[in-house]
């Protein structure tokens, strides 16, 4: 079951990046071209927040049943041990807050421009967090690419 959620998540991060760079990449351009904010451009903010709140449930679950989440006193200490109790928990915690804000202003700004600008600018920020966060399989307390 552990490691079943392990791949969840793990293969569930790349619908999440993909989504998360659509939604910037494409506030950025329609932002710049002063284009008007459609029903698709909607949608496609809503489906990367909830993309991101699932991938945020299957870490929660994962964080208070895997192994490598420890609370001990060398947690801090060990590398690997923090970056999985506190460092990626709080990052991922706080790039997911930062879709959700991105996605709220986004739907309530006024004007066309504020609405792209809103997007773009939260989900960068969110998106840079988020790649500084997995743990890639090329860092030394990596996981797997899916």
């Amino acid at each position: 079951m552990l490691k079943m959620l392990v791949h969840m998540h793990s293969g569930f991060r790349w619908i999440v990046l993909i989504l998360l760079v659509a939604a910037t990449f494409k506030a950025l351009m329609k932002w710049r071209s002063n284009a008007p904010f459609t029903e698709g451009d909607r949608k496609l903010n809503l489906f990367t927040m909830v993309s991101a709140h699932i991938q945020l449930l299957l870490g929660l679950i994962l964080y208070f049943t895997s192994q490598k989440v420890v609370f001990a006193a060398d947690t801090m200490k060990d590398a690997t041990k923090r970056f999985f109790a506190v460092e990626h928990s709080v990052m991922m915690l706080l790039a997911i807050i930062l879709i959700t804000i991105g996605h709220a202003k986004s739907k309530k700004a006024v004007e066309e421009s504020k609405k792209y600008k809103a997007a773009f600018t939260y989900f960068l920020i969110a998106l840079l967090i988020i790649l500084a966060g997995i743990p890639w399989p090329f860092r030394n307390l990596g996981g797997a690419w899916f």
